[in-house]
């Protein structure tokens, strides 16, 4: 995916564009949007928007409330007077009050983040600053929305023909269903008239075709092609431009699109972490289920039946927080195999390569280990992260039963972005050679974190001061998990 810069105006850089951008390189950090009257920040963890704020008076929860019709003028007065003189939150003095159930209250917190984020998009011109890093926790509930439910939701809100003309494509290019599954399988709701503008689009009819036979009034139905095209479920056809070498075009149906995943959550969880389980040692064919008879509109069938079920969207209705990160590393396999094998020239090759042999080992030496364990170290030293970990692993494989050769390159790789799971991995290691050792599970506590399962992290740094009550490291690891 084309990088984007993480400064800018939205002028230059669409919002919807930043997001799904955002989204798909799973970033966590804060989002802010500076106009003319407000600044509003949006706080994204590994990709998904989780909570939003606004300095602007209306976006405050009790007007919110107000609007929304859940609390009256009287009850919004007598709030504000109890604020005023005891500090307390507006939104816990209206469930003491009497005026709100928790219940309300957390609709309420929802219903207000969605307003936010729905008039970010309503910005025509307006600077974005993207900071990476932890986000704050005190007071941020978890949204439990899709990116394409809330930009979906979002981009409905704009009514600027001007604005939806310039940014569609020509009215006489022709439209198809995207070939990119986390575009196409996204967890949007779509409605019915969205649906029946979507079964128009065919890769054939053009624009004006699909707005002709839609039965809708012309700027409906190309405000709903806007949204379609905006989240990224059609995009321009490519099926002409298309030549035989790269194979047939193969189109999923709209019912394929539309079919709702019916797998309880139960069977769900067993399903993506048997696969999960054994991903490593899944070559890319076993993956898709196909072997060299398999022809590339099947392989692609599989491709896009396996991305729809593995789809990162799918964790929202899931209680366990490391789903996603699961969902997400099987779906990344799954393409990284289609893209290896679905063309007919890299499946010949890819079949054509003899079974590779597994690598042997190292033999066990520890003055070899213990040399290039130091180097690893000089390596570090120097921000060589890349080359840190080369001399460790190579310490490590001279010296397999070592735990501090493991843990110092567990602690290298967590420095290379993309590297979190490997480091997770070799952290494990450690540990399963020296299990009583506090900091080792205060270190895979703060991957954890990292990577943020803070459940799980809590739990690592828990274990960590069972052993070492006096942890420095695990204490303040700790209070970090349960901010």
């Amino acid at each position: 995916m084309k990088e984007l810069p993480l400064t800018g105006n939205i002028k230059n850089v669409s919002l919807v564009k930043l997001l799904v951008y955002l989204n798909r390189s799973r970033k966590t950090g804060t989002l802010t949007l500076s106009g003319q009257a407000s600044v509003k920040k949006l706080f994204i963890n590994m990709g998904d928007v989780i909570f939003a704020s606004s300095t602007n008076p209306d976006d405050r929860l009790g007007e919110m409330l107000l609007k929304a019709g859940k609390i009256s003028v009287e009850q919004y007065d007598r709030s504000v007077q109890v604020l005023k003189s005891t500090g307390k939150r507006q939104g816990a003095i209206l469930v003491e009050l009497g005026y709100l159930t928790p219940k309300d209250l957390f609709w309420g917190v929802k219903y207000q983040v969605k307003e936010i984020v729905a008039g970010m998009f309503l910005a025509e011109d307006a600077v974005y600053e993207f900071t990476e890093g932890s986000i704050p926790t005190q007071e941020v509930i978890t949204l439990k929305m899709s990116m394409g439910n809330l930009i979906f939701d979002s981009v409905k809100r704009i009514e600027n023909w001007t604005r939806i003309r310039s940014e569609m494509p020509d009215t006489s290019s022709a439209l198809s269903l995207s070939a990119d599954p986390l575009s196409l399988f996204q967890d949007i709701d779509l409605s019915a008239q969205d649906k029946k503008i979507l079964s128009l689009v065919d890769g054939k009819r053009t624009i004006t075709e699909v707005i002709e036979n839609s039965w809708l009034g012309s700027f409906e139905a190309l405000k709903i092609l806007y949204v379609l095209w905006s989240v990224g479920m059609v995009e321009l056809s490519a099926a002409a431009a298309r030549t035989p070498a790269q194979g047939p075009v193969v189109t999923m149906s709209l019912n394929d699109v539309l079919q709702p995943n019916t797998e309880e959550e139960e069977a769900l969880l067993r399903r993506i972490e048997s696969v999960y389980s054994v991903l490593d040692t899944l070559s890319p064919s076993e993956l898709l289920d196909i072997d060299e008879k398999s022809d590339a509109e099947a392989i692609a069938k599989n491709y896009y039946r396996l991305a729809k079920e593995f789809h990162p969207d799918r964790f929202f209705s899931l209680r366990d927080d490391t789903v996603k990160a699961k969902l997400s590393a099987i779906f990344d396999a799954i393409t990284k195999a289609y893209n290896l094998l679905k063309d007919d020239s890299g499946r010949a090759a890819y079949f054509a390569k003899p079974p590779v042999a597994a690598k042997p080992g190292r033999p066990e030496d520890p003055g070899k280990a213990d040399e290039r364990f130091k180097k690893g170290i000089e390596s570090f030293k120097k921000g060589d992260y890349p080359g840190s970990v080369d001399h460790f692993r190579a310490a490590s494989e001279f010296d397999p039963a070592n735990a501090v050769y493991w843990s110092y390159l567990s602690l290298a790789l967590s420095k290379i972005p993309g590297k979190l799971k490997d480091s997770y991995e070799a952290l494990k290691t450690a540990l399963a050679l020296d299990p009583f050792n506090p900091d080792f599970h205060a270190n895979l506590g703060l991957i954890n974190l990292k990577a943020g399962m803070k459940k799980r992290a809590a739990d690592c740094f828990r274990r960590a001061l069972k052993i070492d009550p006096s942890n420095d490291k695990a204490a303040r690891g700790l209070q970090q998990a349960e901010r």
